[in-house]
């Protein structure tokens, strides 16, 4: 469907929009419902769903006779959004991690990868094939072909804009981990975001996390590095290349001092306070650290304190700055975010004159990243599908009964 060059074409268009909407949230619906729902009159809607079924989007089942739902008249023709037309993927490009999974069209996960990536092999060249190897694994765990991708969502730690690039860095880190990603699966696959991932975590807590149903909030993303992601009345925030919520600004607040990942810190300050003597020159696991105040340990207590005084510091600062109702800390085990949040807690008050922020830890664990690009993905995807028109509607994919893949 090409985009609408006539007043006829737009309100097509827009009864097109209104009943795919009503079908992707709905489950088995009538002519009636979606007509109900959308606003649109029989005839009109009775066609809309005849288009949609026909580029595959909608199914028909049997009718309410054959399922022993009818009573009298002519039996109702029921529908449903075809949730295995298609695929969407979201992968969460790491450091040193890519982490896969690709969802049908309801957004119901076929599988979940991971893959470690070494990090004296970050050359663009090697982080392209790394990325596309994964994508390519996981579509074939999941028995589905690059021709089954409706959407796909990439995060990855650097800012990146409204064209999925990201700025260039003192370094060349940005560009290292984002080597034009965009342009990599747009070769391919029909629709392509390209995010920050602790924006990606940010719509992973909005979506299904601990933010849903909250309109202004924040949340910060502690793996190797800390990252950031601000909503705020409802619109997730990017900036002119994507830097909103950047974590570099905490190089200059004190208590703070970098953006290095709190089990990061954890792990280092345990070995540097260690009371054994001598000192070990390994610094521990932060999350055995944080294992060892759970089971009472002075010093590790100690530690996860510390850790806490820095998570309210920074907690404060985004308070300050967008005023958030709650701030949700997430990257990590459930278990362990927790701990870090009631350390912080005490701290918080302290930190702000506005009133302090619900600080709250995520159950959506490390895999909170990939969850949000499938979310991403799937947005995508529904904004997206009907101005694709015959590049994906008119695809094998798309045709009834095409067996699933079970080769790449």
């Amino acid at each position: 469907m090409s985009t609408p060059s006539s007043p006829a074409a737009a309100v097509r268009r827009a009864s097109l929009d209104g009943v795919l909407a009503y079908a992707w949230d709905a489950e088995v619906f009538t002519a009636s419902d979606a007509m109900s729902a959308v606003g649109l009159t029989r005839s009109t809607t009775i066609d809309v769903i005849e288009e949609l079924v026909g580029i595959g989007l909608l199914t028909e089942l049997p009718n309410a006779r054959s399922v022993g739902d009818y009573r009298k008249g002519r039996p109702a023709r029921r529908f449903e959004l075809r949730a295995d037309a298609a695929v969407v993927v979201g992968t969460d490009v790491g450091p040193d991690h890519i982490t896969t999974a690709v969802a049908d069209l309801r957004g119901r996960m076929l599988t979940l990868e991971h893959t470690d990536t070494d990090l004296d092999h970050d050359s663009p060249e090697q982080r392209r094939a790394a990325a596309t190897a994964a994508v390519d694994d996981a579509l074939r765990a999941a028995g589905r072909r690059r021709s089954d991708v409706l959407a796909l969502c990439a995060g990855v730690p650097a800012p990146v804009d409204a064209t999925g690039a990201s700025p260039p860095h003192r370094n060349g880190f940005w560009r290292r981990m984002n080597p034009d990603l965009a342009e990599l699966f747009g070769a391919w696959v029909p629709l392509v975001r390209v995010s920050n991932d602790a924006s990606l975590a940010a719509v992973a807590e909005g979506s299904v996390g601990a933010a849903a149903g909250v309109s202004d909030y924040v949340t910060i993303l502690s793996g190797e590095f800390l990252g950031a992601g601000a909503v705020v009345d409802g619109n997730l925030l990017r900036g002119a290349h994507g830097g909103v919520a950047e974590m570099v600004a905490f190089d200059h607040v004190a208590g703070v001092d970098d953006a290095g990942g709190l089990i990061g810190r954890i792990g280092v300050w345990a070995s540097e306070d260690a009371p054994a003597t001598p000192p070990s020159t390994i610094a521990p696991d932060g999350r055995a650290v944080l294992a060892d105040a759970r089971r009472g340990d002075p010093h590790a207590q100690s530690v996860v304190a510390r850790a806490g005084r820095v998570l309210g510091i920074i907690t404060g600062v985004f308070g300050s700055l967008f005023d958030p109702r709650r701030v949700v800390l997430s990257g990590m085990t459930a278990e362990d975010a927790a701990d870090l949040v009631r350390a912080a807690r005490a701290s918080l008050p302290r930190e702000l004159d506005l009133p302090a922020p619900e600080l709250v830890a995520s159950t959506l664990g490390v895999d909170v990243v990939c969850i949000g690009a499938v979310s991403a993905a799937l947005e995508a995807g529904r904004t997206g599908v009907l101005d694709l028109g015959a590049r994906w509607a008119g695809s094998r994919t798309m045709a009834a009964g095409d067996p699933v893949a079970t080769t790449a």
